[in-house]
């Protein structure tokens, strides 16, 4: 937890806002989306998915394939204590919300579908897109499933698998958005960053959650920013956003958001 205070405060001194933005696509993706304080009807349906798991208190055995919670070590958890500590918060769903609405992707991949709450967010953005996501614990993986059909959420493929071999048997594919969010550990992240920009093309977006969890998960973003292929990044300190535009020269922005 300090480490990320200290990364935290350097963050605070050193990013900014639209205005120290000089690259237009940077620029309108920050005042268009970042920034955009419109008040979508969607975010009450948001709000509402989350405050249904909140008042859930079923418990479920979790089988943690990654580095685990910070906050919960226990394996048999309640589901509401999972969407209060582990599952995206209210904001960042909203933001989430807001990309895949601005980008208008079509095609999506998750790793790391925990509970579906961001999940939730990209689908309402476009009920159309085809989201596959990616939950290793098997007993999690259910009950997300589940859920989502007593929702109604369409065009969702939810694979119960470990990320390593759910990537390797992915039918050949490119996605959009390739939104990472699970097993925050330095080598694993460049293994499936690796893996994935065989999806990619020019114009979609990567996101990596949680790039101060630890220092090897910033030694991982590093690492990543520095990729050839990568062009642009932006840092809003708890994701990390990657872009492979040719178009554009490689540079990296630290966004407050």
């Amino acid at each position: 937890m300090f480490y990320q205070i200290k990364q935290y405060i350097k963050l605070l001194l050193k990013s900014t806002n639209q205005h120290g933005v000089h690259s237009p696509f940077v620029y309108n993706l920050v005042t268009k989306c970042f920034y955009d304080k419109t008040k979508y009807a969607a975010y009450s349906s948001i709000l509402n998915y989350k405050k249904d798991l909140l008042k859930n208190k079923t418990k479920i055995t979790v089988t943690d394939l990654g580095v685990g919670s910070h906050v919960m070590k226990q394996k048999e958890r309640s589901i509401s204590a999972m969407a209060k500590n582990a599952g995206s918060t209210y904001k960042r769903a909203k933001l989430l919300y807001r990309i895949v609405n601005y980008f208008e992707f079509e095609a999506i991949l998750e790793l790391g579908t925990s509970l579906g709450i961001a999940t939730n967010a990209m689908h309402l953005a476009n009920p159309k897109t085809n989201i596959t996501t990616i939950e290793g614990c098997p007993n999690i993986s259910e009950f997300t499933k589940e859920n989502f059909k007593a929702s109604r959420l369409e065009n969702i493929n939810v694979i119960n698998d470990n990320f390593v071999d759910a990537l390797k048997n992915l039918k050949p594919n490119t996605y959009d958005l390739i939104f990472f969010d699970g097993n925050h550990q330095k080598e694993a992240t460049l293994d499936y960053f690796e893996t994935s920009l065989e999806t990619a093309h020019n114009d979609s977006v990567f996101i990596f959650d949680d790039i101060y969890w630890s220092k090897g998960m910033t030694e991982a973003w590093e690492a990543i920013k520095k990729h050839p292929k990568v062009t642009v990044t932006i840092d809003t300190f708890f994701w990390g956003f990657v872009f492979f535009r040719k178009e554009q020269v490689k540079e990296h922005f630290l966004v407050r958001v």
